[in-house]
């Protein structure tokens, strides 16, 4: 049973999940922590010390960083965020940068030492700045979600401390609550008015930056080679406009995507296919944004018990989040969406994540696939049943053994990924 104390707690996480991000939040990240790292210090740094967590490095290694005129990579987060970025806007902290200040950009990063190492920490995002300049020393960290500073010195004076445990979700809405039942209750019974702008602006945004991987020349094109190669239906068009619009934002693309569990090919993946959805079917706005709130709280569910990052790859989450979305929309019952959620969590759970960059596209097309199956095996009387893997008795269980899975099964995958791919990929 859905209570009101329930119903508050989905929305405030919502509300704490659903917000907008230029770039890859990784990078990002960066910048935001390097544009109030200037702030503090009071000058421009002229020189920096980066002590990240591996999933910092790995996420951002190999992705665009937009408004930087196509450069990848720490340096050019960091340099972006000092140059010119604004604080303020925190994950659009670098939304605004005038191709003007690109040369300036790449002129900080060949004059300014920046030196990066991996941080000795047992968070899996962690990112600590310190800058000089003038004589004085400044820092600033971020820690557990990708604006979250918890730190801050001048001069080896603390301006700012705020409590920080291992755990992603400390400081946030607690999690623990939820259910796929009471989801489905919340959003049969949730007075839209509470939600509806986090929702159209999700819809909007996502679908405009699919747009663009469509029709313009981003990444793989995974989108395009979908469209161009596979039978002309709903299915093929859900996962190649959630693929699209994955290409064109880790290829630097400058339009914004609203995230969800800090991820935006996360917030791609979890609205474009039940959006695309709604159109193909000609619902209204209401059914679009009840299945939206489906898709989204299914895949914080399972992030919940995974982490912010992980070596369990994000998309596959977002694609059993939006199977359910489409099961929901489209049958309406919580027997649909949890056999759904259950075969779909069967067929891909353990794919990995070697970090952003452009084959996300691929594997979002794939989780995405995985979600679909997962319904037309229920409308057909197919099901994974308790024993097969890691299926067990009840969804919630089944998404607990995915977070067990990720979080303690996968810890030394994560540490080989990121071994790989410093010391053995150029």
């Amino acid at each position: 049973m859905l209570t009101e104390n329930m119903k508050n707690a989905y929305i405030s996480i919502l509300r704490e999940e659903l917000v907008p991000a230029t770039g890859c939040t990784e990078p990002i990240a960066l910048a935001y922590c390097a544009a109030r790292l200037r702030q503090v210090l009071g000058a421009v740094p002229e020189r920096i010390e980066a002590r990240v967590s591996g999933n910092i490095i790995k996420n951002v290694k190999s992705v665009v960083v937009p408004n930087t005129g196509g450069k990848k990579g720490i340096k050019a987060a960091i340099a972006a965020g000092v140059v010119a970025g604004d604080a303020e806007l925190r994950l659009q902290v670098i939304a605004c940068v005038p191709e003007k200040k690109h040369p300036e950009i790449e002129r900080y990063m060949e004059r300014v030492p920046i030196d990066i190492a991996c941080a000795e920490t047992s968070r899996l995002l962690d990112i600590c700045l310190t800058g000089r300049a003038g004589g004085h020393r400044a820092l600033v960290q971020i820690a557990n979600s990708h604006s979250n500073i918890v730190r801050e010195e001048l001069d080896g004076r603390v301006l700012l401390e705020k409590p920080a445990s291992d755990s992603p979700d400390d400081s946030m809405t607690d999690r623990g609550f939820m259910r796929v039942e009471d989801i489905i209750e919340f959003a049969d019974t949730v007075d839209l008015s509470e939600v509806e702008c986090l929702l159209e602006q999700q819809v909007s945004c996502n679908t405009a930056i699919a747009r663009e991987g469509i029709e313009g020349e981003w990444g793989a094109n995974i989108g395009s080679v979908l469209l161009e190669n596979y039978p002309e239906d709903i299915k093929t068009e859900a996962k190649a406009w959630a693929a699209a619009g994955s290409d064109a934002r880790m290829s630097g693309c400058e339009l914004p995507v609203v995230i969800l569990s800090g991820s935006g090919n996360q917030g791609i993946t979890a609205s474009v296919p039940v959006a695309k959805y709604a159109e193909h079917y000609g619902f209204d706005r209401e059914k679009l944004y009840r299945s939206l709130l489906v898709s989204d709280l299914v895949t914080i569910q399972q992030k919940s018990g995974i982490g912010r990052l992980s070596a369990y790859c994000g998309a596959v989450s977002a694609g059993v989040g939006a199977g359910a979305g489409i099961a929901y929309m489209l049958d309406g019952s919580f027997t649909a969406v949890a056999h759904t959620i259950v075969n779909a969590v069967a067929i891909i759970s353990g794919t990995i994540c070697d970090g952003a960059k452009p084959s996300c596209a691929a594997k979002i097309a794939a989780s995405v696939d995985a979600g679909i199956l997962g319904y037309h095996m229920y409308r057909a009387s197919q099901e994974f049943k308790s024993g097969d893997g890691i299926v067990t008795h009840g969804v919630d269980d089944t998404i607990a053994n995915i977070g067990m899975l990720a979080k303690e099964g996968m810890c030394e995958t994560d540490k080989t990924i990121l071994r790989i791919m410093t010391e053995r990929c150029d």
